[in-house]
């Protein structure tokens, strides 16, 4: 098997975890291995990487890594065959190697995959996640990806950003802190600031959802996001997991902690304002800026974004 590293040196985990897989590479000579220092040269690694038949690409960064990575891989004509990817954990926030399971260690859970490749035991290692295709459709520009947040969670990311120093605090840690403080805010009923409601219109299947400002828009195709949390409840067999809380939702303080972890109360199924429904496709029409595993894409009043899940490439665990 043809295997691949694309290691980004500007993923934000520190350069002992860099030296211990360029070492650790000495052992594997059979990967072929490419560093990139920022994400303007990822294009010109891919290229490089697709020209030596890749079957299995690792990933070694953060989810903007591999966000960038896949969206390079799958709107472009280098790869005529799309390889298997394995991420690792060597980034910030690694919330989709996290999910599909990746080791904390990026070199030993790169080592564990190559030493089971060798083996001839790459089965043990592969796991299913349906990519979410997200859409603008003024410009047509497409990214792919796992995570999808609008307004409110696109300003989190920025006070993220601008609380903490950059390097791994801005991460887990970071998004934790942040979230425990809107949470905390929500339930206080001070919607101002990052929590301020933006003005949507959600279709769900092309189905018209009530309620025109929204607190929470997110959506994702992973089964936990950081901190294991997991704030979707819907039951429909669908890829794009969706959930929506209206600004004027209510006892959301009795709501929260269940919500959170997908096991909200039983009111919140029935009380008007919070919507969470696994789809084929979701379209906004907004106003509000957004974020696809954390790549930062500014507000655009009338902007209108499609969200499918119908795109797959195999994953595998490193």
């Amino acid at each position: 098997m043809r295997i691949g590293l694309l290691n980004n040196l500007r993923a934000g985990r520190s350069n002992p975890q860099v030296r211990r897989i360029l070492q650790m590479l000495k052992d594997y000579p059979e990967v072929a291995h490419i560093e990139t220092t920022s994400v303007r040269a990822v294009p010109e690694a891919l290229a490089s990487l697709a020209r030596q038949d890749i079957e299995l690409l690792a990933v070694n960064g953060g989810d903007g890594t591999l966000q960038y990575t896949l969206t390079q891989m799958l709107t472009t004509d280098d790869f005529p065959s799309i390889p298997m990817v394995a991420p690792l954990r060597g980034g910030r926030t690694n919330m989709t190697a996290m999910d599909i399971g990746a080791r904390r260690n990026p070199a030993v859970g790169l080592k564990r995959l190559l030493d089971s490749i060798r083996a001839g035991r790459l089965e043990d290692h592969l796991v299913d996640r349906p990519l979410l295709r997200v859409e603008t459709l003024r410009d047509r520009r497409v990214h792919f990806g796992f995570f999808f947040g609008a307004g409110m969670i696109h300003r989190a990311i920025d006070l993220t950003h601008n609380l903490f120093p950059s390097g791994k605090s801005q991460g887990s840690l970071g998004a934790g802190v942040v979230t425990a403080g809107l949470v905390a805010r929500a339930i206080l009923g001070r919607l101002d600031g990052v929590l301020t409601p933006d003005k949507a219109q959600i279709l769900l299947d092309g189905e018209l959802m009530d309620g025109g400002e929204f607190t929470l828009l997110i959506a994702s195709s992973l089964q936990r996001l950081f901190l294991k949390l997991d704030p979707f409840w819907g039951q429909e067999k669908a890829p794009v997991r969706f959930t929506s809380v209206a600004s004027g939702a209510k006892r959301i303080a009795l709501a929260a902690p269940g919500a959170l972890y997908g096991k909200p109360p039983a009111f919140v199924k029935t009380e008007p304002g919070y919507t969470s429904r696994n789809a084929k496709e979701v379209e906004l029409r907004l106003d509000a800026g957004f974020t696809v595993d954390g790549e930062i894409i500014p507000p655009r009043s009338g902007e209108i974004v499609r969200i499918t899940g119908d795109r797959r490439i195999r994953f595998v665990r490193a």
